[in-house]
């Protein structure tokens, strides 16, 4: 399963600042920390960026992969600011995120197809929030469909079902479940699927929030789920990915599976 490293982010208050002094320290020290850890992508998540978007996440882009050799998921609702940072990426990028919402669901994928990058598609539309898992599987239609017309093949397009907080919407993690389920079935080769794991214990206190995340990654794996936008420093959840990676047969079980 694909781990994408979530704590580069403008809302850090340490991260924040260094972005807005372009001062790489801070930003390499938390990258490498989240790669040692195990995660296979990083998202660099600059928010709306309204303000020289483009030349920060171009500047983010350049210094990361130039001292590490991974590959990047670009986190803003800026399309100028993504392009930038698609022309310098290296390799194979993650754009986060297109949604059922028309302009931006054009944009983000206009910028898949020429850019040849991955593309996260979360199920948002002008509506709202969906209410179920139907609702989510409509919208993930249309998201397929406008994916087709750029060229972006299923292996590419990474469905988020959109994960809401236990503590204000108990059950509807229920129908996240469903939904990547129902996900994997309107397709062959089907979708891909990813959720922002952390939104589902927003609010919740220390202690009880990572025990919400690391469960929740473990039964959202029983369903199917392919990528994660979450915390690689927790040890604890990289051991419940590690030990539900040998259940579903991704990974050949060795006494030591937990250090590999």
């Amino acid at each position: 399963m694909i781990v994408i490293g979530e704590k580069i982010n403008v809302m850090s208050k340490r991260l924040g600042q260094a972005m807005e002094a372009r001062d790489p320290g801070p930003i390499l020290e938390m990258a490498k920390a989240q790669v040692k850890a195990g995660a296979n992508y990083l998202d660099l998540n600059i928010g709306p960026a309204t303000k020289g978007g483009p030349e920060l996440m171009e500047w983010l882009v350049t210094t990361i992969q130039s001292e590490i050799d991974i590959p990047l998921c670009l986190d803003t609702t800026n399309a100028e600011a993504m392009e930038a940072g698609l022309r310098v990426h290296k390799g194979k990028a993650f754009i986060n995120s297109a949604s059922g919402e028309p302009e931006r669901l054009e944009k983000m994928m206009a910028l898949a197809g020429k850019y040849k990058a991955k593309i996260i598609g979360l199920c948002l539309s002008t509506e709202g929030i969906p209410r179920d898992a139907n609702e989510r599987v409509a919208v993930a239609a249309e998201i397929m469909a406008k994916a087709m017309e750029y060229n972006v093949p299923n292996e590419d397009l990474y469905l988020d079902p959109l994960v809401l907080p236990v503590a204000v919407a108990q059950k509807d993690a229920l129908e996240v479940f469903e939904s990547i389920r129902m996900f994997k079935q309107l397709a062959d080769p089907p979708p891909m699927t990813l959720v922002g794991l952390s939104n589902v214990s927003n609010s919740a206190p220390p202690g009880v929030k990572e025990w919400l995340d690391r469960v929740f990654l473990s039964m959202l794996m029983a369903c199917g789920l392919d990528a994660a936008i979450c915390n690689p420093l927790d040890a604890e959840l990289m051991k419940t990915l590690k030990t539900a990676s040998v259940l579903r047969n991704e990974v050949l079980y060795s006494g030591s599976f937990l250090e590999v």
